[in-house]
């Protein structure tokens, strides 16, 4: 709570794009270099093959919290 509240904080005095572009710079890094470690890929195809491997990371989460919620309440 003190983080959310934190960071609530910051962004109503700062644009959050700004203060969090390093960060999401350095985690798209993470599926660019996943698809394409030699960037042999034209820049286009190398940016949608690292938009997939994003929504797919993100859709793994998504599935596992999924299974947590369920397995917590029983089902």
């Amino acid at each position: 709570m003190r983080a959310r509240l934190g960071a609530y904080s910051l962004h109503a005095q700062r644009d959050p794009r700004v203060t969090t572009a390093k960060a999401r710079k350095s985690f798209m890094a993470k599926f660019y270099d996943e698809v394409d470690p030699e960037e042999l890929l034209p820049l286009e195809e190398r940016h949608r093959r690292a938009q997939a491997a994003l929504r797919a990371h993100m859709t793994k989460l998504a599935l596992a919290s999924s299974r947590a919620r369920s397995k917590k309440l029983g089902l």
